[in-house]
């Protein structure tokens, strides 16, 4: 038998084994769900993730959404691709899809309610964004028995329209035609953020300090332009925060985000940064030209951006403060340890005890294996876990990255760690310690809560000890109580704001207060 002829007969055997299972699920009165695509939406054919979700959560809702957390465990999601559902046409789902926690079918009896979601972005799984996709209503599934409740037919009726082109409040829109981006993915890529001139740019002729910004995981260009910016603008305006230029840069792609890190799957963003749109950027603003007047910031993902921008690029940047970054330190990868041999297992420890992920006040409430298998099912990419994949990853022969584990048992993939290490911030400097101490030194000021939503400041803790061991000189500030999501509630911005001014005065040669040469 030939090898295509092989292929043709182990699709056929697949589509028979599928429908076998279909047809025997349908026979024993188990939970299965029929999704029509509502003719009144138009007349093209649709495709995407087909999403569906079934809330025991006692709170009443208009639409349902993920779980997150101790919320996690009240919506139940199954999904698989659809390539393509035409206008009146019927897809079936019966559980023999990725699910979360566990097929539908298999939830405990009890009131419900249900709603599909065809998500033909394929950007639900990033940010739940759901504009320009079609959902159903919420129906309500009074005493449902799963294991007998035979079909719900659910109908995607609702056209959900796309969010119109980001305005923000203040500053200029930024659109960048890359040339290295655009070559390597062989059409064109532009870098976009927003910039956020000094109150006082036009009547000055001064050169101001910039302050590169990147935001974290499930932002893009919308909330940079619609909340990010404003805060930023009020600041100044306030004399909270010094005059400076402020550029915040949506790092956001389709595998999730790309961090400016050159990566042989996203592209290479750090180059492109660094020697395509920063030019380009001193070009066209009176910016302090030279390392002491660039300044690096971001949160969470963004803030493991602003820590590796300093570390691959020392001569460019003069200051990084990142806040609450991903895991600086591999050794604490949220969890297990990606240096150790042999390696762990990326769901459980040596013991079997879960990995935590999100806790909150004082509470482990969701594990790292729950919030992998979660996303598993709503999608191969755009995830949080599958984002670092598609950074640090090598690529597979079909284009994707290769996953780290097994998303069935969490065994982690030793080649695909080594290669991984790359990336790993604290190794990185304990291997290049004597070319990088001398170009480090005092540029690093990390500022975590000792309470992070993501267990983070323990990656920030070991990374702490390396840059002590090594004589790095860095500042590492633990904020008591705090956690991901409330760490600048005190001021933490105004604080980085004065101490990212000092710097630039110190590089400038001048006293605070004192007039600048407009030159520098």
């Amino acid at each position: 038998m030939k090898q295509h002829e092989r292929q043709t007969f182990f699709l056929q055997l697949l589509s028979f084994v599928f429908a076998v299972s279909c047809l025997l699920h349908a026979q024993t009165g188990a939970l299965y769900f029929r999704v029509k695509l509502d003719p009144a939406l138009g007349s093209k054919s649709r495709s995407g993730r087909l999403i569906i979700f079934l809330s025991s959560s006692p709170k009443p809702a208009k639409e349902l959404s993920l779980g997150f957390g101790p919320e996690a465990r009240f919506v139940r999601i199954e999904a698989r691709e659809i390539d393509h559902i035409e206008p009146g046409a019927t897809v079936e789902l019966y559980g023999n899809e990725p699910s979360y926690p566990a097929p539908l079918a298999q939830a405990p009896a009890g009131d419900y309610r249900a709603m599909a979601l065809l998500d033909e972005t394929h950007r639900y799984v990033y940010n739940k964004d759901e504009s320009g996709d079609v959902r159903s209503e919420v129906v309500a599934l009074k005493q449902l028995d799963p294991a007998h409740a035979g079909a719900v037919d659910l109908t995607l009726s609702l056209g959900i329209p796309e969010r119109p082109a980001p305005k923000p409040a203040a500053g200029k829109m930024l659109d960048f035609e890359s040339p290295a981006l655009s070559a390597f993915w062989g059409r064109s890529i532009h870098m976009r953020g927003v910039v956020l001139l000094p109150p006082d740019y036009e009547k000055s002729t001064r050169r101001y300090p910039t302050v590169y910004w990147t935001h974290g995981f499930g932002a893009d260009l919308h909330s940079l332009a619609e909340h990010v910016v404003s805060r930023y603008a009020k600041g100044m305006a306030s004399g909270d925060l010094p005059p400076m230029i402020y550029v915040l840069l949506d790092e956001s792609c389709p595998g999730g985000t790309h961090e400016f890190a050159d990566s042989v799957n996203n592209g290479p963003w750090g180059k492109a940064l660094t020697t395509e749109l920063i030019p380009y950027l001193e070009k066209k603003y009176r910016m302090m030209a030279r390392p002491s007047g660039r300044f690096l910031t971001g949160h969470s993902s963004g803030g493991w951006a602003a820590l590796w921008l300093q570390l691959a690029y020392p001569k460019v940047f003069g200051g990084t403060w990142p806040t609450a970054p991903d895991p600086s330190d591999f050794r604490g990868f949220t969890g297990p340890d990606l240096t150790t041999t042999p390696l762990p297992n990326f769901y459980h420890d040596a013991q079997g005890k879960p990995w935590p992920l999100v806790r909150m006040n004082g509470a482990e409430v969701m594990s790292l294996e729950e919030y992998a298998r979660q996303e598993y099912v709503l999608g191969s990419y755009g995830g949080q876990i599958a984002s670092f994949e598609w950074v640090f990853s090598p690529r597979a022969k079909d284009g994707t990255p290769q996953k780290l584990f097994d998303r069935a048992t969490g065994v982690i993939n030793p080649e695909v760690a080594k290669v991984w290490e790359k990336y790993d911030i604290a190794g990185i400097l304990r291997s290049h310690v004597t070319e990088l101490r001398p170009l480090l030194q005092d540029k690093i000021h990390l500022t975590v809560g000792t309470a992070d939503t993501f267990h983070l400041d323990t990656p920030a803790h070991l990374l702490d000890e390396t840059m002590k061991q090594l004589g790095i000189r860095a500042q590492f500030t633990y904020l008591p109580g705090k956690t991901h999501m409330d760490l600048y509630s005190d001021g933490l911005m105004k604080t980085i704001g004065k101490e990212m001014e000092a710097v630039a005065e110190q590089g400038s040669g001048r006293k605070q207060g004192a007039t600048q040469d407009p030159r520098n």
